[in-house]
């Protein structure tokens, strides 16, 4: 299946906008998803949409048409999945409050535990709830001991992880009533570093996968990304489902919403400090937090690399975070107050880590819809949403 180059949001009249905004492409979102059911198609695996990466439920018809469910990491996510999208509901967490669990195995159809312990301590709730939903099924999150990622904070496979259980505590007298077992190791990668991890995964676990049903391959798989291997993924998928026996799930995030939004901006001043300097109605630490977390720079249209162009600034955000800089960029003229700036690929990890810090407001969401030009302010923020944070 052929696979498309991202949306040109150049075309995008930012002038019809609120801002801050984010905006998403309906195509866009539509493109990635025809081509993860392509995939799951090919390969006979089930893809489920995880939340945590794209929660905008506003997509949730269309994510259903193509995707076989969703994955939730803890209550909320699992009842949004639950309450809007179709399928499977699969959930995963580091440790589940007494609370949570229970109505966790009301709603879901796969639970996955991160501890052989807090796998045996919840065999009350567990056995109640099989005596009421027979079709559950539970799984266990083991930690193959490869590490792909380069960065640590995104790294499950770090040295001293707390996510998964490596083999040498891996309580195999604890496995009756266990259907799966899930791994998660990559992070915005593509194909090469999943079959090193899947080798990882055979050689510490292979001898447990013959009384497995499924195994959860996880996300951070950049699928939809253009020059991903996907017929190496849709191979190597179908021969480890048939040496093992087992259903095959994917669980990408990222993928359904990569390349698929922007977040719109607007330079309300300039000042000048070593460099000239541009303060923006967004920010780094309450609207784009990978920015300082990963740390990366997110690319804006546009603008080149400091010195690419005749004019450099210092991107920043508006909270008093002396570290709220989004970056070095270069234009093509000197920015001025009121001028629109667009932020790329902002779809994923944004909307749903955003915060108030400062009383900062949470920027807009909007959809449109390139093929057509179509827009609609889905929501916008205010004081209220706010204030009902805190007490």
């Amino acid at each position: 299946m052929e696979i498309n180059q991202f949306t040109d949001f150049s075309r995008l009249d930012t002038a019809r906008l609120p801002s801050p905004c984010y905006v998403v492409d309906e195509v866009a979102v539509e493109r990635n998803l025809r081509i993860l059911s392509d995939v799951a198609e090919r390969s006979g695996a089930k893809v489920l949409s995880a939340l945590k990466a794209f929660s905008m439920w506003h997509f949730a018809p269309l994510v259903s048409r193509y995707l076989s469910g969703t994955c939730a990491s803890g209550l909320h996510e699992a009842q949004l999945g639950r309450q809007y999208y179709d399928g499977e509901v699969h959930v995963f967490g580091a440790a589940y409050p007494a609370a949570d669990l229970a109505p966790i195995l009301e709603l879901a159809d796969h639970v996955v535990f991160n501890s052989c312990g807090q796998w045996q301590r919840a065999q009350p709730q567990v056995q109640a709830a099989l005596a009421q939903r027979p079709g559950l099924r539970f799984g266990l999150r083991i930690n193959p001991e490869h590490s792909e990622g380069e960065v640590a904070i995104y790294d499950p496979c770090a040295p001293g992880s707390r996510l998964g259980i490596p083999l040498s505590q891996l309580d195999e007298s604890t496995l009756e009533g266990i259907s799966g077992l899930h791994f998660h190791t990559l992070c915005e990668q593509d194909f090469p570093p999943l079959q090193r991890t899947l080798a990882a995964v055979e050689a510490r676990f292979g001898h447990l996968l013959a009384q497995m049903d499924w195994v959860n391959f996880g996300g951070g798989h950049h699928i939809t990304r253009p020059g991903y291997q996907v017929d190496d993924l849709v191979a190597c998928i179908r021969e480890f489902s048939a040496r093992h026996g087992v259903q095959v799930y994917l669980e990408p995030g990222e993928a359904v919403a990569i390349g698929t939004g922007v977040l719109v901006t607007t330079v309300l001043d300039t000042t000048w400090n070593a460099m000239d300097q541009a303060i923006l109605d967004t920010s780094a630490t309450c609207h784009m937090p990978d920015v300082l977390e990963m740390p990366y720079r997110p690319g804006i249209l546009g603008a080149g690399e400091p010195g690419d162009k005749g004019h450099d600034y210092r991107l920043g955000g508006l909270t008093c975070l002396a570290g709220d800089v989004i970056g070095d960029y270069s234009f093509d003229a000197p920015l001025q107050p009121g001028q629109r700036l667009v932020f790329q690929d902002m779809a994923h990890y944004t909307m749903v880590k955003t915060t108030t810090f400062n009383g900062c407001g949470l920027p807009a969401i909007a959809v449109w819809n390139s093929a057509t030009d179509a827009l609609e302010v889905l929501h916008e923020f205010g004081y209220e949403d706010f204030r009902q944070r805190l007490s």
